[in-house]
């Protein structure tokens, strides 16, 4: 067979992202207090998150690499970085005013940013590190042929 020249490039240890969420306006103090624990707080409260983004593809043979690492860091950047970092994301990026800032979806955010700037089909995964232990993992939409 053929050997494949796929592979997987990860990038990890962002620098921390620290922003402030975890409160639903479409929800009452009780229900907010109830669903969120000790995150909710209507003025927001601080998290530092650590963002790893793999990208995944053929590996160019000039560069042996699947992407430039320098170009991918430019990317987070401007998809990650600059909107998020030191904001409250309730108030001040336009996204979470409709969608309730959970890190889950903070993992589509960043995500949906990325796909708009890197090559097509190159992201593979977005992984948000709220602590060591709580992990979002996406990979975007699955779609499913019938």
């Amino acid at each position: 067979g053929e050997l494949e020249s796929r592979a997987e490039r990860i990038r990890g240890d962002v620098e921390q992202i620290h922003a402030c969420l975890s409160h639903s306006k479409s929800l009452s103090d009780e229900e907010n207090l109830k669903l969120f624990g000790k995150c909710n707080n209507p003025n927001g409260h601080g998290h530092n998150y650590k963002v790893v983004v793999t990208v995944r593809g053929e590996i160019d043979p000039v560069s042996g690499m699947v992407m430039n690492l320098t170009d991918l860091k430019e990317y987070m950047q401007a998809a990650i970085m600059e909107p998020l970092d030191h904001k409250n994301l309730d108030k001040d990026v336009p996204y979470f005013s409709e969608v309730v800032s959970t890190t889950e979806n903070v993992a589509v955010f960043i995500w949906d940013s990325l796909q708009k700037l890197l090559p097509q089909g190159i992201l593979y995964k977005v992984e948000v590190h709220e602590t060591e232990q709580n992990v979002v993992v996406y990979k975007g939409e699955e779609t499913i042929v019938k």
